[in-house]
């Protein structure tokens, strides 16, 4: 792991408004990087030690735009490509409408990262599934970093991970970030999901409420008559007949198509 290389973006890079306008209206700018990570996690999975350690400490930090919630940025190059990491608040949920929940979820959705790294405590895996499996509705573009495995080994839990890995559909690395163990391994992966020249279909999970399908598939196909490049028109749909006013409002303003252009960073590949 090197320190990122400064790179000056041609005129071509900065011309192209589909790379960088959702994520500036998001407050990022990325372009100094090839691909941009986002870290999800529920609080104390050592999320920030997690960043510090593939970062090196390197970060930049202020504050999402119109909100107080505070955002960390850093950066790592591996194999000649830069690595633009957001750190995302710490959050159990994106279903419900807390500050910190907005941000985490607007980013993974609109901001569509090349890839989200779910940090996850090996010491309570139920828990913190929760998140891995809400995060898998919006994209598989995910590697799950099992963090604390030295504590969960402390305390006699095993987990099987290639399993684990099989079930979710996802790369899984064990991790004991305070001392560096798995982060190797961590950063292998995140290149390796970056660079997939092919989008894997998020997770869907079984709808048991009579009615429900149907009455998504109504709202979806209205979605995608209106907002033609918005991405996963299901989970917003979902998200609509919940009674989301944050969706709500972002629906009815036009707000949520003026988001809906695709931002991955590999979009400088044809620059």
């Amino acid at each position: 792991m090197t320190s990122p290389d400064k790179h000056e973006p041609g005129e071509a890079c900065l011309a192209c408004p589909s790379r960088f306008s959702q994520l500036r209206k998001l407050g990022l700018h990325v372009e100094d990087s090839d691909f941009v990570v986002a870290l999800a996690g529920n609080p104390n999975t050592g999320k920030t030690t997690v960043f510090n350690a593939l970062t090196g400490l390197r970060m930049h930090t202020g504050n999402w735009p119109g909100k107080t919630i505070s955002r960390a940025e850093g950066g790592f190059s591996y194999e000649k490509k830069r690595f633009k990491l957001v750190d995302l608040p710490g959050t159990y949920s994106l279903l419900s409408a807390s500050p910190d929940e907005e941000v985490a979820r607007t980013f993974l959705l609109f901001g569509q990262p090349d890839v989200t790294v779910i940090v996850a405590d090996s010491t309570c895996m139920e828990r913190n599934l929760n998140l891995v499996l809400q995060v898998l509705q919006i994209t598989r573009r995910a590697v799950l970093c099992l963090n604390l495995m030295d504590e969960a080994e402390a305390h006699g839990i095993s987990i099987d991970v290639r399993n684990l890995s099989r079930d979710l559909g996802i790369p899984v690395v064990p991790c004991a970030a305070r001392s560096g163990k798995g982060i190797p391994e961590l950063i292998k992966e995140i290149a390796i999901m970056a660079s997939r020249t092919d989008s894997p279909a998020p997770r869907k999970l079984p709808l048991k409420v009579p009615g429900l399908r149907l009455a998504l598939d109504r709202v979806e196909a209205d979605l995608h008559d209106a907002f033609p490049r918005l991405p996963q028109p299901r989970w917003v749909a979902l998200r609509l007949l919940e009674g989301d006013r944050e969706i709500i409002e972002a629906v009815r303003s036009g707000e949520i198509g003026s988001l809906a252009e695709p931002v991955s960073a590999n979009l400088n590949q044809s620059a």
